[in-house]
Order: structure tokens, then sequence, then C-alpha cells
């Protein structure tokens, strides 16, 4: 007997633990091994933390610090010094990371923007990522915050793919005693409205939610119904992370309660429900011990593995060693594979720039995959 139809009360349901949640974990394996087959994909990265600072105040976070206290821009020999250590690691992203215009709040990102002749922090990103594209083979990922369309168009040629989180889609996270109170950044609306431009200038685009940051099962399920109508809208979503939350020391939500495992599973395999076969779906595997759970709930992909930096934005979480994930992965029937940052299914003249699209190409092999020596262990 079919799983039914994808259905807002019963995914709710389902989540709850309620009703057929051994007939839900089978239907995500079976939309994903229809969709994505029995290979599961990594990108093999370098973490770039281009700037600390930033403008909002989200209550979960221990990436953005202010002045004084860690909040600073790197340089740009700062970027290249990890860049140029990245491609001797035989790494091929690049994941640009940082807070969300900072200029707007802090008088001391202004005047490092200024002395590197860039207007905006976006601006110091395109800098930056030019210069990634064209001194490593790596390839950039931008993940900046809010973007305009011309900001996207501008930072196209130099990043094949980037990203931008919706975290969760109800507004209600913005209110007072909330999570993102305070983060003008965070608006759903906001970006809900970076991922349609994103889809309209053709660049391949990452998005997802956070889970266990204060929203409610209905918000879960309202934010994956919203991100599989904007696939379907633009076919620019190349991949969705279903991320759960860690609480951090000397956050305001440090005693907050972490979804369960075997919650958040749920959850999971509900994200492949309402996405559908063909989604890439990712989980991070440096925030669960026990990673492998999340293959039997329908992932296809672990996402950025850093053989040399750290994950900045969980630094309490280390990535597993590529060994230990490639043997976790085998071990549950699935063969690992690395990407790019950019999928692909993704890499072609449609949506890759003409100013890196034999870059990309070159760099992979006939099913799309990073070429070798990239795929041999760390």
């Amino acid at each position: 007997m079919s799983f039914p139809t994808p259905d807002r009360e019963l995914a709710a349901d389902l989540i709850r633990g309620r009703g057929d949640v051994a007939g839900l974990f089978a239907e995500a394996r079976r939309l994903r091994d229809e969709g994505r087959g029995r290979t599961v994909t990594y990108s093999r990265k370098v973490f770039v933390p281009l700037t600390t600072l930033c403008r909002d105040h989200c209550t979960y976070c221990t990436f953005a610090k202010p002045p004084g206290a860690g909040g600073e821009y790197l340089t740009p020999e700062d970027v290249m010094a990890i860049a140029v250590a990245g491609d001797a690691q035989r790494c091929t992203e690049a994941l640009f990371t940082l807070g969300d215009r900072p200029e707007a709040r802090w008088n001391q990102a202004t005047a490092f923007l200024t002395a590197h002749d860039c207007a905006t922090t976006i601006d110091y990103v395109r800098r930056n990522t030019e210069a990634v594209v064209a001194a490593t083979g790596l390839f950039p990922h931008a993940n900046p915050g809010l973007m305009s369309a011309a900001e996207l168009a501008a930072l196209r040629p130099s990043n094949p793919s980037m990203g931008l989180m919706l975290e969760n889609v109800s507004p209600r996270l913005m209110e007072p005693g909330m999570p993102h109170h305070g983060c003008p950044d965070k608006d759903p609306t906001l970006r809900i409205e970076v991922i349609r431009a994103a889809g309209r200038i053709r660049v391949p685009f990452t998005t997802g939610i956070l889970v266990g940051i204060g929203e409610t099962v209905e918000e879960i399920v309202d934010s994956l119904l919203v991100v599989r109508g904007l696939s379907d809208e633009s076919g620019a979503i190349q991949e969705v992370i279903v991320q759960n939350f860690r609480a951090k020391n000397d956050t305001p939500k440090r005693w907050d309660a972490e979804p369960t495992v075997e919650y958040f599973a749920r959850v999971v395999a509900v994200a492949r429900w309402i996405l559908g076969p063909a989604a890439n779906l990712q989980v991070p595997p440096n925030l669960t011990e026990r990673f492998e759970v999340y293959l039997d709930a329908g992932i296809n992909d672990w996402g950025g593995v850093s053989p040399l930096t750290i994950d900045w934005v969980n630094p309490e979480a280390p990535w597993p060693h590529l060994d230990e994930l490639r043997a976790r992965t085998e071990a549950a029937g699935f063969r690992l594979m690395p990407r790019l940052p950019v999928y692909p299914e993704f890499i072609d003249d449609q949506w890759i720039d003409p100013a890196l699209l034999r870059k990309v190409t070159e760099a992979v092999d006939d099913e799309g995959y990073a070429r070798a020596p990239q795929r041999e262990a760390a």
C-alpha cells in the first residue's frame, strides 16, 4: 500500500510520533532511492569566516561577535592563506560565511571596508571570491545573508553556487522574547525574496531550516512546504539543509533543550516526504553522534566537511574524519562521492556563469562528481 500524499496535518502528526512512523521512514528511503539512488555526497571544503561582525542579535549564535571581542574581518591575505592551504589538501569548496551587513551597525566595519576600497561587505565578498577563483582550484560558495538581485548577479561569476538558510517561515520568531527578535535579516519574507531572486538570475541555491529554536511543529511543516513551493517555482534550489539546533555556552539559549535524535529524524523523514525524490537533502554529520540514522530518514548528502578548518558556526562540534565518514556511509550500504559546491545536475551553461563554466566542467568527471584525487580519503 502506498504512503499518503504529503498533507500538513498528517506531517505534523508524524513529526510528533503519531501514526505510521515506520511507514514514513520507509517512504523517505523509497523516495530517496528513486530520485537519488544509493549515492551519498559531500563537499570537501575549507571554512572562510570572512567577518564575525553582524548587525543581528540571534539568541543562539556564537559566530557573531562585537568589535574588540572577536568581531573582525579577515584580511585578503588571511583569506588567501586559508584557500591556499585548502588547495594543498585537495579541497574543492571555499565556504564564505559571515555576519549580515555589519556596516549597518558597526563603525569599525565601515572603516575596514573603506580602507579596502569596498562600499559594502557584499562587495568585499565579491573581491575575495574572485581572488580565490583566480589563484586556486577552489570554488567559492558565498553565504553572506540577505542579497539584492544586483548583488547576486555580481557574485555569480565567482560563485558557482550560493546559499541562505530560510531557518523558518514564521514571523512569530521575530517577536520580543523569540530567537530572531532584533534580527532584521531573519525576516522570512526578505529571505524568500532572495531565494526567488536567485532563481531569476539562475544561481544554484542552497537553503534549509533550523529545528529546535522555539518553533512549533506546524511551523516546521509550513517552512518545508514553502521550500517545496520555491523549488517548484524556480528550479534553483539545489539542496535543502535540515539542521538541528545545538545549545551553545554564552548565549541566551544555552539552557534550551536540543531536539532529540528520534524527533529530529522524523523531521528529516517528513522533509524528504514533502520535498520529493529529486531533492538533495542534507543533514550535517558533525551535529549528531550517530549520524547514520539520517540515511534511514532519506538524506543523500552530508554537506561540506573539512579536513582543515573548524565549523565556525558550531565550533564545539568537530567534523568526522573523511575516512570515518566514508566507512560509516559505506557500512550503511551507500557509495560516498565528493561533489563541488554546485551539484552535478546544475553544471551547464544555464546555471553556471560563462566565467566559471570551463573551470567547473574540468573539475568534474562524467557523472558530475569531483575528479580524483579529491575522491581519496583525507
